[in-house]
């Protein structure tokens, strides 16, 4: 037989369990929970179920609990989740990764009609195409502004409509048209606002973002930083190779332009006296094709052998002497 908890008792042990949470775990990911059902709640429940548990409640009890949880225990971090309590929204703790856990709650997104009164998540365009409703319904689709013709005895859409944007509120005769036609546009499911990371507070989007990603921005920020060094000509570590490099050009440039001379120096003195040294050699030996170095041996064999016949001739002698 169970026993019914009074108000204040259910208080006390969602308190307790909500202090147990912030002592186990350091990573929350807050999420949005408008329009999700309690069957739906339960799927993620069970799909997050190991490393991460969903708590929902009020954000006023929720507040209530860390701050008294936060003076008693001395741990300040989670402070910085009072400011993420508005509205209908959840507490997802995980030991996993957060990433992870991200993409598991997105997976959990039901299907939803477009109510009266919802405010319109997403554009919402009706397809072209025979919509099986029969022509007493013509006038229905009339009011809309929807091109419609009579095809085999049904009403059938000529173009792509768009019935709803995206921020509107959606209406009786849209609701309605969308219900006929058996059209559910909206998904919902839990929405992650933020990331709460060992007292750290950041967007979900952080979580999507590569290797690649922060080498391209700490390349860009880098890049901004030796930018800035050099026009302050203020010495950095980013901006001290280009400075080394800017000194010498000038050192060089005025030795160039003087009779001051050092040993490396010379060397482009001597190219500039002789521009004839810039000039890039011809192709290297190996480069010759095997066919081109046999072609000049044969050639000297043959001349090789031209000395021998002619003295043959000044002898006199004769094959048949």
């Amino acid at each position: 037989m169970t026993v019914k908890l009074s108000k204040a008792e259910k208080k006390v042990k969602y308190d307790k369990k909500l202090c147990r949470m912030l002592d186990e775990y350091s990573k929350v990911l807050i999420a949005l929970a408008d329009n999700v059902g309690s069957n739906q709640l339960q799927n993620i429940r069970k799909g997050l179920r190991g490393d991460s548990i969903v708590l929902m409640g009020k954000n006023t009890l929720i507040r209530r609990c860390i701050k008294v949880h936060a003076e008693k225990s001395g741990n300040q971090a989670y402070l910085s989740l009072l400011p993420l309590l508005v509205g209908n929204v959840g507490l997802i703790f995980t030991k996993g990764d957060l990433k992870e856990v991200s993409e598991e709650v997105a997976k959990y997104k039901v299907g939803a009609p477009a109510r009266v009164g919802l405010v319109a998540p997403i554009d919402v365009v009706v397809p072209p195409g025979n919509t099986g409703l029969d022509p007493s319904q013509t006038s229905f689709f009339q009011v809309l502004n929807i091109p419609t013709k009579i095809n085999k005895g049904t009403v059938e859409i000529i173009t792509p409509v768009e019935l709803i944007k995206k921020g509107d509120k959606v209406g009786s005769s849209e609701a309605a048209l969308l219900a006929k036609l058996g059209i559910r546009p909206f998904s919902y499911g839990l929405v992650v606002q933020s990331v709460y990371e060992d007292g750290s507070v950041f967007s979900p989007e952080v979580l999507d973002l590569t290797e690649d990603d922060l080498i391209e921005k700490f390349s860009a920020g880098l890049s901004m930083v030796t930018s800035l060094s050099l026009a302050i000509s203020y010495p950095t570590l980013a901006a001290a190779p280009h400075m080394f490099i800017n000194a010498y050009k000038n050192v060089l440039a005025v030795a160039i332009a003087t009779d001051y001379t050092y040993p490396q120096a010379e060397k482009v003195k001597e190219y500039l006296k002789d521009p004839t040294k810039f000039a890039v050699s011809a192709a290297p030996a190996a480069s010759v094709t095997p066919a081109a170095s046999t072609a000049p041996a044969a050639a000297v064999e043959e001349k090789k052998e031209e000395p021998a016949e002619e003295s043959d001739e000044d002898m006199g002698f004769s094959l048949f002497d």
